[in-house]
């Protein structure tokens, strides 16, 4: 049995864990509320963009637009971009979206490469030998779109080169403070068709007549702009979901954190007590015992 000192320096550990985990969880809450400013900052730019985007794809000869929103008559090669955190501590955040992952894509018969953002599913897969070919992390604590345009510039490239033929993006939708959950979904190529359940809030059908546009300089020219634009914003957007949820399941994780600590300080500080007492009550005994041995004597 652990003696009393044993016992006090665990009691003071298990409360020193407790205020780490306390101020873990604060920092967290107010993560979220700057993620989920963020968020909502860029919706209507997206929104704008993606009501240009789908009154240019309604005209004649939708394939032949833009690269972007071709379909590929047969698909050989898959990359997926897939949205992770940096740290740990955030409960089962990492490992759901990298189980959802590697699930979906168990069974497929066409290769499979990552574009991996951030480290923790970069060390998953990078131990289950999956084909890495970009790692992303260390982006800073309130992204810009120009922070992470280069995920976009790369996705790009490696389907207008070819080397791709459809790219999936996987991340965390933030739901609430509860509940976060993995969502995939096609990037490219750039899917006009989205339905009800499906749609970002951006990405709602506008309901009505058709709106007239006259595009300056040209329908052309704003395609050029519009398309690889939105298909950046809509990582971007990915990624302003997945910390308001990292955040979201860290700020949950350490509050069940604090209140597990709590209970166990309390658990330990009645055992506590109550060897106290009977190590008290045993010396009693010995007194009285002594006092008696005396009295007879």
């Amino acid at each position: 049995m652990a003696t009393a000192r044993e016992m006090r320096l665990r009691i003071q550990g298990v409360s020193n864990i407790a205020q780490v985990t306390r101020a873990l969880e604060a920092v967290s809450a107010s993560k979220v509320r700057q993620a989920q400013e963020a968020l909502y900052a860029t919706r209507p730019y997206a929104t704008k963009a993606w009501e240009v985007l789908q009154h240019l794809s309604r005209q004649p000869a939708r394939n032949s637009i833009h690269p972007l929103l071709t379909q590929r008559a047969e698909v050989k090669n898959i990359l997926v971009v897939l949205l992770t955190g940096d740290r740990g501590l955030a409960g089962a955040y990492n490992t759901n979206v990298v189980r959802f992952t590697l699930e979906h894509f168990r069974d497929s018969e066409i290769p499979v490469s990552y574009v991996i953002i951030g480290r923790k599913g970069r060390d998953m897969l990078a131990r289950r030998g999956r084909d890495i070919k970009a790692e992303f992390s260390n982006l800073p604590a309130a992204p810009t779109f120009a922070d992470v345009s280069a995920i976009g510039h790369l996705v790009i490239e490696e389907y207008l080169e070819g080397k791709s033929d459809q790219v999936f993006l996987i991340y965390t939708d933030y739901i609430n403070l509860l509940k976060q959950i993995p969502r995939m979904k096609t990037l490219l190529p750039l899917e006009l068709e989205v339905s009800e359940d499906d749609a970002e809030p951006w990405q709602k059908v506008r309901k009505g007549p058709e709106p007239a546009y006259i595009y300056e300089p040209s329908s052309d020219y704003l395609l050029e702009q519009i398309v690889p634009r939105l298909t950046g914003l809509q990582i971007y957007q990915a990624i302003q979901e997945s910390l308001a949820s990292e955040h979201a399941a860290r700020m949950v994780a350490m509050r069940n954190a604090t209140d597990n600590a709590n209970e166990l300080v309390t658990a330990l500080k009645l055992a506590y007590n109550k060897a106290r007492q009977k190590a008290i009550t045993l010396e009693i005994l010995d007194i009285v015992g002594g006092a008696e041995a005396l009295t007879e004597t």
